[in-house]
């Protein structure tokens, strides 16, 4: 009699497990092989979805102006309007009215970059290269006035200067001259990146308006999503991590930019004032590098002060104490008021998030190294707090600042404090009473009495 064969679910589930682990493997085997390959294949896709990138970054900048919008001043008129109307009227409303302003803000924004603040920088830095020459020979005179009385150091100087101008024109008819063919080449394939970019922008606020316009519905999706792949713990869990993620970096690009924006205009304000050179060109730049944490007053203030030297060495020694004081203002008062406690790291692990950052990914690595390093900090800092909290052992920081060891059979935290003052209570007891001047113990007496007695009953 022949046996039906049955399925084993166990069985099958182990054979699935490892066929996925082997390909699993392989692929991991292939992208190390093959990473060249890999990264411009992710290259061509980024290319090719930058449209949409373009449209996710726009939509989640341009949300919280687009909720306070709507929430403040387009629902409440809204409500006021459709009163009597059954249907949903109050909120579409304010949804349209609110995503629409939002965009035109936007445009406004690019605007001004475009024909206002770009040309003006493009018109200070074609003039600051064409009178390049005048402002070497002024730096030039001014060195030599103020080192009219020390002639070796004024020679050497000069010199240096002599050198510098003579390496210059080396350097522009060996090496930039012969190379105006590639030049041209990289001129053209950079007005097609340009173009290029203005084409994914222009897709990327469209992709936006579809985005914002149904936010809700496109969370709920993916809400849904996470619920079907995963356990109600882990996407919980999960969902939690995202509004983590999003506080982190919605609060530090926010302010950082707002912060930043407020002190380019101080910068600009009080160099027109002082009548400065390049005013608008010197504000963007210390403007633009303020979005870089820690770095970004140095970046800045370094090539500005440049600037200003070769037209007026005394206006950049002015410069420099503005820029000193600015800075402090910005780092005590302004940055504080705006950003708060939103990193939660300590200026240490912002340096380090920042030097790894700019070293991996270059400019965007410098500016949301930050934001990056407090997400993986706070998600380690998570699982140790709970690993300890499962052993029942202190979790606390404050707890092991003072630590000598844990107790194995309390698990209570031991500081190096109280055991130091225990041994030095032994010490000064020790040393205060003597070994002689113990008083004696009465079960030493009454053995001592009985080992007397003892010969005596003997005898």
């Amino acid at each position: 009699m022949r046996r039906r064969f049955k399925w084993d679910k166990t069985y099958m589930n182990w054979g699935l497990t490892a066929f996925f682990v082997i390909a699993a493997s392989l692929l991991f085997y292939f992208a190390v092989a093959h990473i060249a390959v890999l990264g411009n294949a992710l290259s061509r896709l980024a290319g090719i979805l930058s449209p949409f990138i373009w449209g996710f970054v726009i939509s989640y900048l341009l949300s919280p102006m687009m909720n306070a919008m709507e929430n403040r001043l387009f629902l409440p008129l809204g409500k006021r309007l459709y009163r009597k109307s059954k249907k949903n009227g109050a909120k579409k409303f304010a949804r349209v009215l609110s995503v629409l302003f939002s965009e035109i803000i936007l445009l406004l924004i690019l605007a001004a970059l475009v024909y206002l603040i770009i040309p003006q920088v493009l018109s200070s830095v074609q003039t600051l290269v064409q009178n390049s020459g005048v402002y070497a020979e002024n730096v030039s005179g001014w060195l030599n006035g103020l080192l009219e009385d020390y002639p070796d150091l004024n020679e050497y100087v000069a010199g240096v200067f002599g050198n510098f101008n003579t390496n210059v024109g080396n350097w522009l008819e060996t090496k930039v001259l012969p190379q105006l063919g590639s030049l041209i080449t990289s001129v053209t394939s950079g007005v097609y990146g340009v173009a290029r970019s203005i084409y994914s922008l222009i897709i990327g606020i469209i992709v936006s308006i579809y985005l914002l316009s149904d936010k809700e519905g496109y969370l709920a999706a993916v809400k849904r999503l996470s619920y079907t792949v995963f356990s109600v713990e882990t996407a919980d869990r999960l969902r939690n991590g995202m509004l983590f993620v999003d506080k982190t970096f919605m609060g530090f690009l926010n302010g950082k930019l707002l912060d930043s924006l407020i002190i380019g205009i101080i910068c600009y304000i009080v160099c027109s004032i002082l009548q400065m050179p390049y005013t608008l060109l010197v504000s963007v730049i210390i403007g633009v590098t303020n979005i870089i944490p820690f770095f970004g007053p140095l970046i800045g203030a370094v090539p500005s002060a440049l600037i200003i030297l070769m037209v007026n060495p005394t206006k950049c020694l002015i410069f420099i104490v503005f820029i000193i004081i600015l800075q402090q203002v910005d780092g005590n008062l302004i940055g504080p008021r705006i950003l708060g406690n939103s990193t939660g790291i300590t200026g240490f692990w912002v340096m380090f998030s920042i030097i790894l950052g700019s070293g991996l990914f270059g400019f965007w690595g410098m500016l949301l190294g930050v934001p990056v390093f407090v997400v993986i900090y706070t998600l380690i800092t998570k699982l140790i707090v709970k690993k300890l909290k499962k052993s029942d052992l202190p979790w606390e920081i404050a707890d092991y600042e003072e630590l000598d060891y844990i107790d194995p059979a309390t698990l209570q935290v031991v500081k190096k404090a109280s055991v130091r003052r225990e041994e030095l209570a032994r010490e000064k007891l020790s040393r205060k009473v003597p070994f002689e001047q113990f008083p004696p113990d009465p079960s030493d007496a009454e053995a001592g009495t009985g080992a007397h007695e003892a010969p005596q009953g003997k005898k």
